[in-house]
């Protein structure tokens, strides 16, 4: 008989370690639900030692690891540039960062937008005919 009753105890032995596996699996999806919906972290930035400069050029290329954007000044923006274009600056980031990126730019336009109106980034369609 004892054999018959020890039965039933060994076959809940598993439920419960599933159901424990379980219970723990939906606390630690709760606790990162949890981090996620938590206010944004506000990280110190030192800006002491930046330059600043102006582009209004930049090209994008990358491999499959990095992005790169050279950012440069174009003397001549209507029309084809006569001379090269003497880039300045150099930006290399990894995907995700240039993700972070985009987002942040994009939220930064719209806004922008929202305030000024739309950007035209055509100048053909931004050039205004002299009439004589």
């Amino acid at each position: 008989m004892a054999k018959t009753e020890d039965a039933p105890k060994a076959a809940e032995a598993p439920e419960s370690a599933e159901a424990a596996a379980a219970a723990q699996a939906a606390e630690q999806g709760q606790q990162a639900q949890a981090r996620q919906t938590a206010a944004p972290v506000q990280v110190q930035v030192n800006d002491d030692n930046v330059a600043a400069t102006y582009a209004n050029f930049c090209r994008v290329t990358g491999s499959p690891e990095e992005l790169i954007i050279d950012f440069g000044l174009n003397p001549q923006p209507v029309g084809i540039p006569k001379d090269p274009i003497q880039v300045t600056q150099r930006v290399v980031m990894n995907f995700y960062t240039a993700k972070r990126l985009l987002a942040a730019l994009q939220m930064s336009v719209q806004r922008h937008e929202q305030v000024f109106g739309v950007l035209e980034t055509d100048i053909q369609k931004r050039l205004k005919v002299q009439q004589s």
